[in-house]
């Protein structure tokens, strides 16, 4: 039987590392939004998000570090009542982006998710809990647990970071094409549909 490590060893901070970049690079809630945000609002108005979103997901890795993941171990029912709360906000936010108007309208009217908002939304978004849960417990080393903690949080958020640059990017490049009759609409409509089929892994281990 083998003993678990005592500290960050260069390979478990590469196995770190490419845990970070595969669960922070593939589709989610998160990045799904950040999508649509940029290819609705724009770079520069959709940046609060992008950071709301990292920093966020920090403190919840450091929260679940600290002992909340095990509260939830100890009283299942308040996991049962994060999902409810994450479901329903989830189909709320599906349905905001179905019904948005036009690149005009969002530039007068709608506005993008601010960093508060973003931050907040970690606390019900069902792939962060299953990231935050899953890194703490599988890639930091019980000796020296707090220093390593944070160190894993700081390793997470340096990978995330860029990862949610990229698909927030991906949305900005596509505004150009997007400015047309039905077309913005269209794209509004795929997105929510999306984040609705993002629900399918939380339901699923219902």
């Amino acid at each position: 039987m083998t003993t678990p490590p005592t500290s960050f060893t260069p390979d478990l901070l590469a196995a770190l590392t490419l845990f970070a970049f595969v669960s922070s690079i593939t589709p989610g809630p998160n990045n799904t939004m950040l999508m649509a945000s940029g290819a609705n609002f724009g770079l520069r108005r959709t940046v609060p998000h992008l950071m709301g979103v990292s920093l966020g997901f920090l403190v919840l890795i450091l929260a679940v570090g600290f002992g909340l993941g095990g509260l939830f171990a100890a009283y299942p029912v308040l996991h049962d009542l994060l999902k409810v709360a994450g479901c329903a906000y989830l189909l709320w936010l599906a349905w905001k982006l179905a019904t948005a108007k036009g690149l005009s309208a969002a530039s007068a009217g709608a506005r993008p998710m601010t960093f508060l908002q973003a931050a907040g939304f970690q606390w019900v978004n069902p792939k962060a809990w299953a990231m935050a849960v899953s890194g703490v417990a599988a890639y930091t080393p019980q000796s020296g647990y707090v220093a390593n903690l944070v160190l894993m949080g700081l390793v997470f958020t340096a990978v995330n970071l860029p990862c949610v640059g990229l698909w927030t990017g991906f949305g900005v490049g596509l505004r150009r094409f997007l400015d047309r009759p039905g077309t913005l609409r269209a794209f509004n409509l795929l997105m929510a549909a999306l984040l609705v089929l993002s629900l399918w892994p939380m339901l699923a281990h219902a």
